[in-house]
């Protein structure tokens, strides 16, 4: 598909949440990436941005003791758009901001459908030193004939997929075959399934919440992580990949 032209506009941050670490200082930041569509150069819903806005809410909460700033990146635009990646340079752009703003800071890339993918692109920018991808869109490229998405950029990135076995918008099955790729080349990959759970995966909001919670902290502060998220980057594939996310995930936590 050839480059889109876009109108003249700039992507930006939203206001960052959290950052109440030591004497107000920042010292990790999670980037929110919102969904999208295949196609469209039009500007994105502000719905998109507000969906992701309860987990970054909650990044947040969780993060401010240790410093962090979580921010939801606005997009140019709604669609992937072929070969220009459009969500995926804005991230890129937004990651360039986070060093300006911020200085040297590390940096986890927090992605939802088409975000997923945008935040799995962007992951090779020397800021970044995690990626969580949920419910992640990643096209059939047997069926398409194009080249696969590219997995060497998250060599030396702490790298979590989680993704609902019912999902009937983004096939679970990719994102496996995506996964089976990176753990190849970067053994702290792992994948974890949410199953009888769809794309948006409310019947067990509370549990990929705390996935997420754990696994940034893990991350980027040094938390100890969960057992499961433990066992999940130890073991090979196809168990790491396919590691099921407990009911009840979360609940005895400290955080």
């Amino acid at each position: 598909m050839a480059q889109q032209a876009l109108p003249v506009r700039e992507a930006r941050l939203g206001k960052p949440l959290g950052a109440n670490g030591k004497e107000g200082t920042v010292s990790g930041v999670a980037l929110l990436l919102p969904g999208g569509g295949p196609t469209g150069i039009r500007r994105p819903s502000p719905v998109t941005a507000l969906a992701v806005r309860p987990l970054a809410l909650r990044l947040a909460r969780a993060g401010r003791p240790e410093g962090l700033a979580t921010h939801v990146v606005h997009y140019r635009c709604r669609g992937w758009n072929g070969s220009a990646a459009h969500p995926a340079r804005d991230a890129t752009w937004a990651l360039d901001e986070v060093v300006r703003r911020y200085g040297d800071v590390p940096v986890c890339l927090v992605g939802t459908g088409m975000g997923a993918r945008a935040a799995l692109h962007a992951a090779g920018h020397p800021a970044v030193h995690s990626v969580l991808a949920i419910a992640p869109w990643l096209p059939d490229h047997r069926a398409t004939g194009e080249q696969p998405d590219p997995v060497k950029q998250l060599v030396g990135r702490q790298v979590l997929l989680v993704h609902g076995t019912n999902d009937e918008r983004h096939a679970p099955d990719l994102s496996y075959r995506y996964a089976e790729r990176a753990k190849k080349i970067n053994r702290d990959t792992c994948r974890f399934e949410v199953h009888s759970d769809g794309h948006s995966l409310h019947q067990h909001r509370a549990e990929v919440l705390a996935l997420a919670t754990d696994f940034l902290l893990g991350s980027l502060f040094a938390h100890d992580y969960a057992r499961p998220v433990k066992d999940a980057l130890a073991a090979p594939p196809p168990l790491g990949l396919r590691m099921p996310l407990a009911t009840g995930f979360g609940a005895s936590l400290r955080h």
